[in-house]
């Protein structure tokens, strides 16, 4: 089978995006709303050596493809690469704030939770053969934003989709974040009916298939070590605490596999400017901001908005987007470019979907496309 075609929105600085490309996709097309995030995609790109997106980037407002001028170049882009022959999808996790729990929680009628209604009015407008969406648990959980969701998915059928999704933790793909997102998966009713012989998509997309950690057994209170005093530059061996499979989701492990001192974001870091820096222990992630990881545990979610500050386990500083890269599971040739503010740095980073969930996704995706269609 040829390589389906993605056409991406909300793209951030292209984790996700890198997920599907090593997992046999081709990125088509490249939609992302904020200037320095669109640099930075651009830039990762050329630094690993992956072609420009053959339909371009788009600097556009996701409602501007939906009418007038905008929408109908882009509808042109998206029959022009079906043209081709090969299975055509969208890909996308509109900003998720709206939805979250320890965010703006004003759902659908807020500025972010709108743009997950306008992916979907794309999706029905464009008709992809198939497409993915992701977004966080609060979409999924709590009940007047499930409200929305399950009207977006009854639309999508309407519209001859049919539908697979779960709720899936980053720990299963082998992140060390616990972060917890939806995946949807739509693919037109047409190109799978007389192949399911009666199965439901649900039965046929194997999610379990690419999962490496199962996280009943990870995860739980007593199964990770306690907090500890904050111990500037220590050395502590991991065999005391944790089973071999634990130490791979653990933070000290990804710092040594990403090599972090030695990474081009290595001195890309806030500046300590209090004193609490040092008093605060290793592992006490308990408060929402100013979280001190533990080198041998995984860390909570990426979130570096809002105030959220994650403190290095052992150095009296915030970590560095060297080390929050390990954290969403990037390669250790992924850097983002030197210009880029700090900010933009942590915001992009904590937006980003972490690579490994992006390529297990991905590769799910791709059994199922080569199978069924």
């Amino acid at each position: 089978m040829n390589k389906p075609i993605l056409f991406s929105f909300f793209s951030g600085s292209g984790f996700l995006d890198l997920g599907f490309e090593n997992a046999g996709f081709e990125v088509a097309f490249v939609n992302e709303f904020h200037p320095p995030f669109l640099e930075a995609y651009k830039y990762t790109r050329a630094q690993m050596k992956h072609k420009a997106p053959s339909h371009g980037y788009s600097l556009n407002s996701i409602e501007d493809f939906l009418s007038g001028e905008e929408g109908l170049e882009f509808s042109t882009k998206v029959e022009k690469a079906k043209s081709t022959g090969r299975l055509v999808g969208f890909v996308g996790g509109p900003p998720c704030p709206d939805f979250s729990v320890g965010g703006k929680n004003k759902g659908s009628e807020g500025d972010n939770g709108k743009l997950t209604r306008t992916y979907v009015d794309l999706i029905i407008k464009d008709n992809p053969d198939y497409f993915i969406f992701e977004n966080v648990k609060g979409l999924w959980r709590t009940k007047r934003h499930r409200e929305f969701y399950d009207s977006m998915k009854d639309q999508l059928v309407k519209a001859g989709y049919e539908l697979t999704d779960r709720l899936t933790n980053s720990i299963e793909y082998g992140a060390p974040q616990d972060r917890d997102r939806i995946f949807l998966f739509g693919i037109k009713r047409k190109h799978i009916s007389h192949k399911l012989n009666g199965s439901e998509l649900s039965t046929a997309f194997n999610w379990d298939k690419h999962l490496t950690v199962d996280i009943d057994e990870v995860m739980g209170k007593g199964k990770w070590p306690d907090m500890c005093p904050f111990s500037e530059d220590t050395v502590t061996d991991y065999i005391e605490h944790i089973t071999p499979k634990q130490k791979e989701l653990s933070i000290q492990y990804w710092f040594d596999k990403n090599d972090v001192l030695n990474h081009p974001n290595a001195n890309h870091h806030f500046q300590p400017k209090s004193d609490k820096f040092k008093f605060i222990q290793e592992g006490d992630d308990s408060k929402k901001s100013f979280k001190r990881l533990h080198r041998w545990r995984y860390s909570p979610t990426a979130a570096y908005g809002n105030n959220e500050v994650h403190l290095h386990p052992y150095k009296a500083r915030r970590i560095s987007a060297a080390e929050a890269l390990a954290i969403q599971s990037l390669p250790a040739d992924f850097h983002l470019p030197a210009t880029m503010t700090l900010s933009n740095m942590f915001k992009t980073i904590g937006n980003g979907v972490p690579y490994l969930a992006a390529k297990g996704l991905a590769n799910t995706v791709n059994d199922f496309l080569k199978k069924y269609t």
